[in-house]
């Protein structure tokens, strides 16, 4: 039996009358004889528990608070819903009953036989105190609720029914119906699986007087760059479909459903069945996975002991072994009590210790596995003091848990020239004993080796995955200064130091014979050499113009500083993100401003740098004998590198545009273009694309594609929900993003424009004791995030440096299997 408490308006009544019963008493009789007047008795209802049964019932009530004839809105969604309950397979079928008689909810005989309770109701008070404890009892008792559009506005002093709902239409809503973009995000749930993820639809669009999102769990939203939502309007996060397991029953509400045609087409019928289907227990469906206060974000490591790094170095990565071990590696700052040598004469000058630890979950402990002798600690300053080399990337071997294997790429401290300020970058492979978490040093195998300027900072890459063939992709920043082109282009080909161009990212990234400003992609083999793989970028053995200007390593060339990449192994698919320069707004004589990139990779390609970024907008040339006059803009279909630094091809691949760009204006910045495709870079003129991005201080932090394990046993695993979606996050945490977005495959390998984003930044959380300073992020085996937070300082360690687990604590789909109407589904 499940008895209720009247409504929550009710009760607010009650007591108010019961306060004024006591403060007459106090001053009609003696003090010791005073009461209070009991409340009034809860309903005696008693519903069966779940409501209805195999024989699925679906009661439509559309009582109206308003006098008058019903609307044709109402008469439209009954007879959707009858026709639904008619079709599809005969297991998923079910009986409906329409009324408007609010007596239902207070005959628990008839309330019962119910599965699900829809309301196609108008605003205002429709059920009266008791008949809204009925529905409140009939939820309690495990029953399903959906409503839709205007039901929103109904029973209006309640809080109960609010949080039945979810949300409550503004004051200001557009009054006619527009035709929108309803970006489904939700790929799993019945009543949007079957929905394109754009969803092209007319209805009248509701504004929300608070947002739901985090307390509900949003299944789609509308786009509002697509109609206009008035000045009620709640940005790019405008949710208009959700649901979530409601005061032991479950709510399902669209928004949509607004006009008579709504119920005429198809989609959003099937929209309703999903719904219906989830509400009356004919299937189980998650309306969980984006309700914030279901995630747990757990500190795992302590502080470091005053002058070590015993817990963690200046954090720069991190990788998950297959038992569930976290590696993590500092690149070489060290604890702010040690000292910094910035003096090139100085033998020691900017020597280091690249860090490896090991987080063991079985213990909770950390080891340090090892510490590498880098050039990596100069502290900071400007970009010709401080320096961004040291320990960069991290991974183990497919077959770690056979062979121990250790992958660092690292700047050694012993390899530099310091007369001629040039250092040696490295991928080597350790064996680590993983029976005491100790690296053997000696062990290693260098694979690969290349040359890099060290005379200025920054932009050093570092990222490593692997993709499912065994092949290692390996991130390399340009290492450029940016402060010799406004930062712009950082073409300038004039600063240099004996001999070595400083400043001029053609000789890096935009070089076909040079690895910096690449990701590379290798085969290693077991002897510790490499072979490579079909379908890079070039064979390394190009006859054009006269041979010998490619390097067959090359899987991506023109990109800045991709300091973390990951391989989706289900697709064999790269993503990659990447710090942009330093100008803040755009220049009509130069090009874009700081653009921070993510893209999806599909096939070996040139993104752009320093030629072009975003969706391929030019920058523009300079060269000797006046750097600092502009020249022709850049050709992004047909690059041309003409740098005196030049030594590799001179006609380059054309430029892929990029999927994800982002300046301190907004998100995906573009401008009117003139009849050769250049952009006027008016700000004024500018369009943004993707409104749930923004920068200002920015620094791109790629992550992961999650991918479900339904076999884990692990109850920290975040749910199915997240399948597919792909993590794009940044250092800061302010209005940068931290955002979970999905892509579409036809086009997100010629730099296609994300169809749908959501915020992290409640579920990753941000602020000064949160992660606020987002270094890295991977899942691990057990299907939890690991997230490094660097810290609050630069070039060093604190007691901010931490690696984290951010856990999925909200159970599994509902309702349970056992209490499904008919049987597992």
């Amino acid at each position: 039996m499940h008895l209720r408490g009247l409504s929550t308006r009710r009760r607010t009544w009650v007591a108010g009358v019961a306060a004024g019963a006591v403060a007459a008493g106090l001053m009609s009789a003696p003090a010791a004889t005073a009461r209070p007047a009991p409340d009034p008795p809860l309903t005696t209802m008693s519903i069966k528990s779940p409501p209805g049964g195999a024989n699925v019932r679906v009661l439509i009530f559309y009582g109206s608070a308003a006098a008058g004839e019903e609307s044709p809105v109402v008469n439209a969604g009954i007879e959707a819903i009858e026709k639904i309950g008619l079709s599809g397979p005969a297991g998923q079928r079910f009986a409906v009953t329409a009324t408007k008689d609010a007596s239902v909810f207070t005959d628990e005989t008839k309330l019962s036989r119910f599965n699900a309770v829809v309301f196609l109701t108008g605003g205002g008070d429709v059920l009266d105190p008791e008949q809204e404890a009925g529905l409140e009892a009939y939820m309690e008792a495990g029953g399903g609720f959906v409503g839709v559009h205007d039901a929103a506005r109904a029973e209006p002093y309640s809080d109960w029914f609010t949080g039945l709902i979810g949300a409550r239409p503004a004051s200001a809503s557009p009054a006619t119906a527009q035709r929108a973009v309803v970006e489904v995000g939700d790929r799993r749930h019945p009543a949007t699986k079957e929905l394109p993820v754009q969803w092209k639809r007319p209805d009248k669009w509701l504004n929300w007087a608070k947002n739901p999102s985090g307390e509900v769990h949003t299944v789609a939203r509308v786009r509002e760059s697509s109609y206009q939502p008035g000045t009620g309007a709640n940005g790019w996060d405008h949710p208009v479909s959700w649901c979530r397991d409601y005061d032991g029953g479950r709510s399902f509400y669209t928004g949509m459903g607004g006009t008579v045609s709504s119920y005429d087409e198809t989609d959003f019928r099937s929209h309703l069945r999903g719904a219906l289907l989830w509400t009356t227990r004919l299937v189980q469906a998650d309306c969980k996975a984006t309700i914030t206060g279901n995630y747990k974000a757990e500190r795992l490591t302590q502080p470091n002991q005053p002058g070590q790094n015993d817990q963690i170095g200046e954090p720069h990565g991190l990788v998950t072994a297959p038992d569930g071990r976290v590696f993590s590696i500092g690149r070489g700052g060290a604890d702010s009590s040690q000292p910094v040598i910035t003096d090139w004469n100085n033998p020691d000058v900017g020597k280091g210790k690249g860090e490896i630890h090991v987080y063991d979950p079985k213990t909770k402990k950390v080891t340090l596995a090892g510490a590498l002798t880098v050039f990596g600690n100069k502290g900071g300053g400007d970009e010709l003091t401080k320096v961004e080399e040291g320990l960069l990337g991290i991974e183990l071997d497919p077959r770690f848990e056979d062979n121990g294997w250790v992958y660092l790429h690292y700047t050694p401290h012993a390899r530099i020239d310091r007369d001629k300020r040039m250092a040696e970058r490295r991928v080597s492979r350790f064996t680590l004993d993983r029976a005491t978490n100790k690296l053997h040093l000696g062990s290693e195998k260098v694979l690969l080796k290349w040359p890099v300027q060290i005379h200025s900072c920054c932009h050093a890459g570092g990222g490593m995955a692997w993709d499912s063939k065994g092949n290692l992709y390996i991130a390399t920043g340009d290492n450029n200064s940016s402060g010799f082109s406004g930062g712009y282009s950082g073409n300038n080909p004039e600063p240099n130091y004996k001999g070595v161009s400083f400043a001029d990212a053609r000789r890096t990234a935009g070089n076909t014979n040079n690895l910096n400003g690449k990701i590379l992609r290798i085969h290693p083999e077991p002897d510790g050499t490499y072979t490579l793989p079909e379908g890079n970028l070039f064979t390394g053995e190009e006859t054009a113009e006269g041979g010998g200007k490619t390097r067959g390593e090359i899987y991506v060339m023109g990109v800045r500083n991709p300091a973390r990449i990951s391989v989706d192994q289900q697709t064999d698919i790269l993503y990659a993100g990447w710090v942009g320069p330093d100008a803040g707004a755009p220049s009509t004589t130069w090009g874009p401003a700081k653009y921070d990139t993510f893209a999806v990779i599909t096939k070996a390609s040139n993104r752009g740098w320093p030629y072009c970024m975003g969706n391929k907008q030019p920058y523009r040339d300079r060269n000797l004998p006046d750097p600092s006059k502009p020249l022709g803009w850049y050709d992004c279909d047909h690059p041309k590198n003409e740098s005196p630094n030049n030594d590799g091809l001179v006609n380059l691949p054309p430029v892929t545009g990029n999927n994800i760009w982002y300046s301190p204006q907004g998100g995906a910045p573009d401008f009117p273009r003139d009849a050769d495709g250049v952009p006027s870079y008016k700000q004024e003129e500018a369009t943004y694309a993707l409104p749930w991005l923004k920068g200002g201080g920015q620094a791109a932090m790629n992550g992961p594609v999650y991918r479900y394990d339904a076999d884990s046993s692990s109850a920290a695993k975040w749910p199915a929900y997240w399948d597919g979606k792909w993590f794009v996050g940044d250092f800061y945490d302010s209005d940068q993003p931290r955002n979970a977005v999905i892509t579409d495959p036809k086009n997100h390998g010629d730099g296609g424009l994300p169809v749908h984003s959501e915020s992290l930044k409640k579920i990753v959380p941000i602020g000064n004791d949160g992660i606020k300073n987002l270094m890295d992020w991977k899942f691990g085996p057990d299907g939890a995030l690991y997230v490094l937070d660097y810290g609050r300082g630069f070039f060093t360690s604190d007691a901010k440096s931490a690696l984290w687990r951010v856990t999925y604590t909200g159970g599994g789909p509902t309702p349970a299997a056992g209490q499904l109407a008919r049987g597992t589904q």
